[in-house]
């Protein structure tokens, strides 16, 4: 069977194929953020290699068949947001290069247990309406958030997705905000979500569009900046939708590597880095584990984290103290367990929404977002776990057989479990028995709203943290974010106070993953903050270099 991810396996050359000696860039990592920087280095006429230790490309960007034959299932990332929305995304032009999107009728929605359903429809009239009908007043809500997102919006994604800090663009969105109420706004926007989605709304159905999406980071329910994420995904999807690549997340991650290609760039698959060779504190080289060496005439940008790019792939004489330091204070964003299912009809909802979301977030009040906050915290796996779940057929009917449903969920856990709040004793070693039973916690739970699912699984892969680390290793025990979205860890926080941008201490060496700001989310602006970086450098390089160059044209009489 021909998916996504296989086509995505035959853009890049295999080890098997000498790689090139000597280049003017080498990307560390194709992930989305890696094949970003290597397409923008590559336009402006870079020679770019671009080393992968998987098998195939694409880092959380992938797809595959192996679930039941005839489905597709994205393996991580699904729903992209952020990658429409995104400047430099969207500058790539990647429909050029086969990448088609779409959408599900809804963009995303929760269940409750009454029947109703909270609905973001295409038009925000008729979503404002469907809030209304649940509890007068919150449509009006819901549309003055929309007008304050038409008012800013545009402006927020620029200051959010630049390099730190945003002069351009954050002077641009400070043009803005007398017209979304001034310092009041911005003080929304850093307050707990808790807080916001009250005082916005009277009713749970249109609180829980806000917070759920609050939900898909780290950040507590009743913490501080938790509401400019849920306030960020909630106007997209109603501004954009929730779009999905045709074919499954691979084909995103393909159309990227055809665009590097036809622009000259190489990719190399099953090739780990294992060292940044540094001299004179400037990165001049990368060592493989197959003992081959890249020199690097420019840059080297390491679409890894931040603990693996100090820690592993620097020697540790090259990394200063401080870093050092810092890193030992590094926070990951939570762990994540993944199940996909393959169905033999749609989800059997209780109650049919009245337009079938791509996305669900099945919690019912802020509450039970908040106790799964607090467990998490206290080192316990969650009893009544919150789930963002896919319908990926109601999204991109590719995906699955006609009147089939290609599904996956998944939930939030600690990295150091040291109980179980739920009946079934998970312990945290994550092992196939762990991982089926937090998988059947998980069903029960979509159960609850869509009662005879159990009847309409033909098959079902639970991918635990560790198997979410071994298909990625940035995704530590299936860390999503490249590290903690709480505001200590931020702007020029992230990855460690005093960086908070893609340069590093050593020269010529950028970071370029989710571990950089502005962290993570499917937007490219890591990859492109990398990049920029590295030509800006690489310019400025030119200029104070060619005086000297004068000079020593005239010493030698030319």
């Amino acid at each position: 069977m021909t998916t996504p991810d296989s086509h995505a396996r035959t853009t890049a050359t295999p080890t098997a194929t000498p790689i090139d000696r000597e280049v003017d860039a080498v990307v560390i990592g194709s992930g989305p953020n890696g094949l970003v920087a290597a397409n923008l280095l590559a336009d402006a006429g870079w020679q770019v290699l671009v080393l992968e230790e998987q098998p195939r490309i694409g880092g959380a960007v992938a797809s595959d068949g192996d679930v039941h034959e005839g489905y597709i299932h994205d393996t991580f990332s699904s729903f992209y947001p952020l990658a429409v929305a995104s400047p430099t995304i969207r500058a790539l032009g990647l429909e050029q290069h086969g990448l088609r999107w779409t959408s599900a009728p809804a963009a995303f929605g929760s269940p409750f247990a009454s029947g109703d359903w909270a609905l973001v429809h295409p038009d925000r009239d008729a979503t404002a309406d469907s809030l209304d009908k649940l509890c007068p007043g919150d449509g009006d809500a819901w549309l003055r958030m929309c007008r304050d997102w038409d008012a800013i919006g545009e402006q927020v994604i620029a200051a959010l997705l630049t390099p730190f800090p945003p002069v351009r663009a954050g002077a641009a969105a400070l043009a803005r905000l007398p017209r979304v109420g001034g310092l009041d706004f911005v003080r929304e926007m850093i307050a707990p979500m808790r807080e916001v989605a009250d005082r916005r709304f009277r009713g749970e159905a249109a609180r829980m569009l806000l917070a759920a999406n609050s939900a898909h980071a780290d950040i507590s329910m009743d913490g501080v900046g938790s509401t400019v994420m849920g306030w960020l995904l909630a106007m997209i999807g109603q501004d954009l939708g929730y779009p999905v690549p045709v074919g499954g997340a691979g084909a995103f991650a393909s159309s990227m590597a055809r665009r590097l290609e036809s622009a000259g760039g190489r990719i190399v698959t099953d090739c780990r880095v294992t060292r940044v060779v540094v001299d004179a504190g400037r990165a001049v080289a990368v060592r493989t584990g197959a003992g081959e060496e890249v020199r690097v005439r420019q840059a080297v940008v390491a679409d890894v984290s931040a603990p693996a790019l100090y820690a592993d792939l620097l020697a540790e004489r090259d990394v200063p103290a401080r870093i050092r330091r810092h890193l030992e204070r590094f926070t990951w964003d939570y762990a994540t367990i993944k199940v996909d299912w393959a169905l033999s009809a749609p989800v059997p909802w209780a109650t049919a929404p009245v337009l079938a979301p791509g996305t669900v977030h099945v919690a019912e009040t802020i509450d039970e977002l908040a106790v799964q906050g607090t467990q998490i915290a206290a080192g316990l796996v969650p009893s009544d776990p919150f789930l963002i779940v896919g319908q990926m057929a109601a999204a991109d009917p590719t995906r699955a057989p006609a009147d089939a449903e290609s599904l996956w969920a998944y939930t939030h856990l600690p990295h150091d479990v040291r109980g179980d709040a739920g009946p079934d004793a998970i312990s945290g070693r994550w092992d196939h028995d762990e991982n089926e039973r937090m998988a059947d916690r998980m069903q029960m739970r979509i159960e609850k709203y869509a009662p005879g699912l159990s009847d309409r699984i033909l098959s079902r892969r639970v991918l635990g943290p560790r198997e979410m680390q071994a298909r990625d290793a940035n995704l530590v025990n299936g860390a999503l974010n490249g590290g903690t979205a709480n505001l200590h860890q931020q702007l020029v926080l992230r990855p460690v106070p005093g960086l908070g941008r893609a340069e590093t201490p050593i020269k010529g060496l950028y970071l370029g993953s989710a571990s950089a700001h502005p962290g993570g989310g499917v937007h490219g602006a890591c990859g492109s903050n990398a990049a920029r970086a590295a030509l800006g450098h690489a310019r400025l390089r030119r200029l104070v270099g060619a005086p000297r160059r004068v000079m020593d044209e005239l010493r030698s009489g030319r």
